[in-house]
């Protein structure tokens, strides 16, 4: 008789344990009677009748997807390894359940081959410098394939762009060959615009008859303090030429 009243006891918490469930803010209970969809119930303190009633606990909290590393070809075919970090949740615990069998491995693997599909439109500089214009293509995408999941795709993020050995080799010698054909340009442009000054110094010169003199005459200052032999100059004629012409 003892045995029987702790067999009956034990089965009411049993049944008890499986009736009452609580559900946390961020957790909902997708509950399906008789296999068939019935209601989302949650949060709080929920009731599920054993049996006839069955429950699928859903976490709608934002989850973080790591998308393993993927060997995709650029536009300009350029081999190169990428990996990337997702950020969704659940938004609708029922067709997270009903319309996908795992809706964690789906999404996984729809990031997989989006990222793929999306890097190998593009050339090597964008994945280098245009992360950002990336990172929105790929978010929209997924967010429009994982809707009928009830999924939001909040963020994506692409983490590495590993290169092999010998692409950084050539890339370090396009930059070198940049930075010289810049610094080449700087030099002409500097060059040009001396000339024009310069060109525009002796006009002013040519002009002005007192300014032409009084330069060559600083010209002789500053030979003379820089050097100690003797220099002899040849004296121009337009430089005398108005003492002749006042006489």
């Amino acid at each position: 008789m003892y045995y029987f009243w702790a067999s009956l006891i034990l089965l009411a918490v049993v049944i008890l344990a499986n009736t009452f469930h609580m559900m946390r803010e961020y957790e909902r209970a997708v509950v399906f009677l008789l296999g068939k969809f019935y209601q989302v119930k949650g949060p709080g303190l929920i009731i599920v009748i054993p049996v006839i009633q069955q429950m699928v606990r859903v976490d709608l909290r934002t989850r973080v997807l790591d998308v393993p590393t993927q060997d995709v070809i650029s536009r300009d075919n350029v081999s190169v390894k990428v990996n990337a970090v997702i950020y969704f949740r659940v938004v609708d615990a029922k067709q997270a359940i009903i319309n996908v069998e795992n809706f964690l491995e789906a999404t996984s693997q729809l990031s997989q081959t989006t990222l793929r599909s999306i890097l190998g439109q593009h050339e090597l500089d964008e994945m280098l410098t245009a992360r950002d214009h990336l990172n929105e293509a790929i978010q929209t995408i997924l967010d429009e394939q994982t809707d009928t999941w009830g999924i939001k795709v909040s963020n994506v993020e692409i983490k590495h762009v590993d290169l092999d050995e010998s692409m950084i080799r050539a890339i370090a010698k396009q930059a070198e060959a940049e930075r010289e054909r810049r610094a080449k340009v700087i030099h002409a442009i500097g060059e040009l615009e001396a000339s024009e000054k310069l060109l525009q110094a002796a006009k002013v010169l040519s002009q002005q008859q007192q300014a032409l003199q009084l330069r060559y005459m600083q010209t002789l200052t500053e030979v003379a303090v820089d050097k100690n032999s003797t220099i002899i100059f040849p004296l121009p004629v337009d430089l005398i030429k108005p003492f002749f012409e006042k006489e």
